[in-house]
């Protein structure tokens, strides 16, 4: 799955530890979830993190939600949940990767 470069230009807020916002780690960089949406380190400024495309998790029998013991991650009109190094979202009856 492909992420998108798209800056966000206007984001002064340094994101990092104990900046108070949901971090999630995501292949070779961390995640801040903040105004709904994902921002990650690049080159010196904030891009979105934002997986490109509709990526069906097959075979997740896992149902997540409040006490499943991952990780919930506001994004945009949904949660996320932190499961085996990526985030899941419920889409039409099944899960998402994010």
């Amino acid at each position: 799955m492909t992420t998108l470069h798209q800056e966000h230009p206007t984001h002064e807020h340094m994101h990092g530890e104990g900046c108070g916002h949901p971090s999630v780690t995501h292949g070779d960089h961390v995640d801040y979830a903040h105004d709904g949406h994902l921002h990650r380190a690049h080159e010196g400024h904030w891009d979105e993190c934002e997986p490109a495309g509709h990526q069906a998790h097959e075979g997740h029998e896992h149902m997540h939600g409040e006490g499943c013991g991952h990780q919930a991650v506001p994004h945009g009109d949904h949660i996320d949940y932190v499961h085996d190094g990526h985030r899941h979202a419920e889409h039409d009856g099944h899960w998402d990767d994010h």
